[in-house]
């Protein structure tokens, strides 16, 4: 292990290489001092040329820092990114045709480089069947489907990874990578775990180098998978503070419900009817976060078990640009379990958002017109909870932009393959709200004053089911 510059680790980075990188929105786990110094070298040398960046999670602030900072046409050629939002100049030069993108599930992409790292064939997952990732869909050379046991499922193929840039809060003078000040671990081990088998290296970013070890319990990354370290004292836990105890330990805070307008807070405090006492719960961004607040107004949130994809359990959540960590979680694994966990049943049901829903049932999120968006871990959890629950606007931008479709423009949740494995989809708007049924999309209730001829029907791409409605639940 070698202590060294920010700059001198990123001189080790070759032409072509395809690296790994951890972090999530808001500056969670990202080494940005080791992003900040490939931009320099890249700004002074035009080298290296042609990387591939590999990420599960958003990276950046939708302005310069993070992913943004690799976002310059030559340094980087292909993308396989979970989420896309927080670094808007790589997806502007994905639409020009600049770089390569593979928007793959964030689950799949943090499940592959831990394959990668115990170099098995690669991620055999049933995880994006019937959606945008499945090839039949969207042509992909790094998936394919294959069928074991009459079962078909995606193949997402390995590939080497030359280089992991990790981050930890401390090292100690054998490597090891500590993470007790972070707010999340990720899948830091996985992108170590990927470069080491793939012979490549791992540099990790910390902000305190120890005299003693770090304590056992508290190793991330052993010391062993770690070539170089980069100590950087001003690193700071997220964007919004260098340190905040809470997002990492105990915490006294309480439950601060966010103000809200009228039409978010009847879309939430209808979806959290959806959620019964003793289900583990996860929310997605956005709207959808908010149930958690009308939870917690109602005294429930006790009674529930919430369960985020960046690897927490239970806490407040934080919302906006921290969303994915907590206030007092009572359990944090790695992002790689969390989603062999979500893989493995443990959601009862999830409450996340919908762009455009269609007469099928099926939901995109994950792409607008030209605009790579990415799913983040939309499909990994919508496609493994027993029931999911969309949440949102009726229709958009003031009325003029319609949401419930004919067809979706991309497919990041299937209504028809929900359907085939016994799954529940409920979509809730402020208007109206819609269960998925054998038949297609049945409209259920409808909000007091709402005329399904006048407000409804006119606005909509198809024609709903059309039965035993009855008032909207509040």
């Amino acid at each position: 292990m070698h202590v060294m510059s920010a700059d001198e680790a990123v001189a080790w980075i070759p032409e072509g290489a395809t690296i790994a990188i951890t972090g999530s929105g808001g500056g969670v786990l990202e080494p940005h001092a080791l992003l900040a110094a490939l931009e320099r070298r890249f700004v002074a040398t035009a080298r290296p040329r042609r990387l591939t960046l590999v990420h599960a999670f958003g990276i950046g602030d939708r302005g310069r820092r993070g992913l943004n900072a690799l976002a310059r046409e030559g340094l980087v050629s292909t993308v396989i990114g979970g989420h896309w939002t927080w670094a808007p100049k790589l997806g502007e030069l994905a639409a020009s045709g600049a770089v390569q993108a593979h928007s793959w599930p964030a689950g799949t992409i943090s499940l592959l480089l831990r394959e990668i790292g115990a170099r098995r064939p690669g991620l055999i997952t049933r995880t994006g069947l019937h959606t945008y990732a499945d090839p039949r869909i969207t042509p992909d050379d790094l998936v394919s489907v294959i069928e074991i046991d009459g079962e078909e499922y995606l193949r997402y193929r390995p590939f080497p990874v030359h280089v992991a840039l990790v981050r930890g809060s401390e090292a100690d003078s054998r490597g090891n990578i500590g993470c007790s000040a972070e707010a999340a671990v990720l899948d830091a081990l996985s992108a170590a775990q990927a470069a080491k088998a793939s012979g490549g290296i791992v540099i990790a970013q910390v902000k305190h180098l120890r005299a003693e070890p770090v304590d056992p319990r508290d190793v991330v990354i052993p010391g062993a998978l770690v070539d170089a370290v980069v100590v950087v004292p001003d690193q700071w836990q997220t964007y919004a503070a260098e340190y905040d105890p809470g997002l990492c330990g105990p915490s006294d805070e309480t439950f601060t419900p966010l103000e809200t307008d009228p039409i978010r807070a009847a879309v939430a405090r209808r979806a959290a009817l959806e959620v019964p006492n003793g289900a583990v719960l996860n929310v997605g961004f956005g709207m959808s976060a908010q149930v958690v607040d009308v939870l917690a107004e109602q005294g429930r949130l006790s009674d529930v078990v919430l369960a985020i994809e960046q690897g927490l359990f239970d806490g407040v959540p934080e919302s906006g640009d921290l969303f994915g960590v907590s206030h007092g979680p009572s359990a944090r694994v790695s992002s790689t379990t969390q989603f062999d966990l979500f893989a493995g049943g443990m959601l009862d049901v999830c409450c996340l958002g919908m762009a455009q829903v269609d007469e099928t049932g099926s939901v995109n999120v994950s792409r607008f017109g030209s605009q790579l968006i990415g799913p983040g871990g939309f499909v990994d959890i919508s496609q493994n909870a027993r029931k999911a629950v969309f949440c949102g606007t009726f229709t958009a931008r003031g009325g003029s932009v319609r949401k419930l479709v004919e067809r979706v423009d991309e497919i990041t949740f299937s209504g028809p393959f929900a359907l085939a494995e016994g799954r529940e989809a409920v979509y809730v708007t402020e208007r109206a709200v819609f269960r998925l049924c054998k038949e297609g999309v049945e409209l259920v209730e409808v909000a007091d004053g709402v005329s399904i001829e006048d407000d409804l029907l006119p606005h909509m791409g198809f024609r709903p089911i059309i039965r035993d409605v009855r008032p909207m639940r509040m």
